[in-house]
């Protein structure tokens, strides 16, 4: 199938390793002219390098740099980013749901909701120009069935969700869409650290997952590939689960 991206400009955040990776290889291989973004100088020249694309440092939560990242990056590419993707590894957890302070609220609140929104606004206007811009969100199945350790997670990524859902409606008629990606237990550093062991996270997988296995990034990469292809059109405020089968609400 041919996506219909060839000659895109891509902008990947959170990049480095992981579901953020294996979108932006994918794309990579789908023809599309791809920057990616990491906290570190050192992570994103190293994985640019790799892949063979432009890195830039950028942090979700500083919405005030949005707009210099989207100008760099088009400069970088020698066009308008027009598919963008909003994502972050999140917050740490906390079995206890009341234990955490203003501050930690605070933070999350800028890495989940003002950071990525901040994307998406400068992002727009680009897109509006061309005719065509496809957004998509990296999330979590959190928000559709919460995660006991996650609070954080759980809460601004639903706002998230809920922003996105308000945005594609207002430029549905504009060639833009907005979707929600939502993994499950995939392979990533991320999970592995929140269980401790790879191996660890592979056993819980193989008791409480249907399909009795973790999620590889390239599975997640693949779904978002679609969502942001030219074939997708008609897909706009949704939120996708790529779970293996674990989420049980309709």
């Amino acid at each position: 199938m041919d996506l219909g991206i060839t000659g895109r400009a891509a902008l990947v955040c959170g990049a480095t390793q992981g579901i953020g990776k294996a979108i932006a290889a994918e794309l990579i291989a789908e023809g599309a002219r791809v920057a990616i973004t990491s906290r570190s100088r050192e992570r994103a020249d190293a994985t640019a390098a790799e892949l063979g694309v432009a890195g830039f440092v950028h942090d979700t939560a500083d919405a005030d740099g949005a707009p210099a990242l989207l100008e760099a990056v088009a400069d970088a590419l020698s066009a308008p980013v027009t598919l963008l993707v909003t994502n972050t590894g999140g917050p740490p957890g906390n079995p206890d749901a009341l234990a955490f302070t203003k501050d930690q609220w605070e933070a999350a609140y800028h890495e989940l909701v003002l950071g990525p929104m901040a994307l998406v606004q400068a992002a727009i206007p680009a897109m509006r120009a061309q005719g065509f811009g496809r957004i998509l969100n990296i999330v979590s199945t959190g928000p559709r069935e919460p995660i006991p350790n996650l609070m954080l997670s759980n809460t601004h990524r639903a706002a998230t969700m809920a922003a996105f859902k308000t945005v594609a409606r207002q430029v549905a008629d504009q060639g833009i869409t907005l979707n929600s990606l939502l993994p499950g237990r995939i392979a990533t550093p991320r999970l592995f650290n929140l269980y401790g062991s790879r191996e660890a996270a592979e056993q819980v997988a193989a008791s409480e997952v249907p399909a009795k296995r973790l999620g590889e990034p390239e599975e997640m990469a693949a779904a978002a590939a679609f969502l942001l292809s030219a074939r997708a059109g008609y897909v706009t405020g949704q939120a996708l689960v790529v779970d293996g089968g674990l989420t049980r609400a309709v």
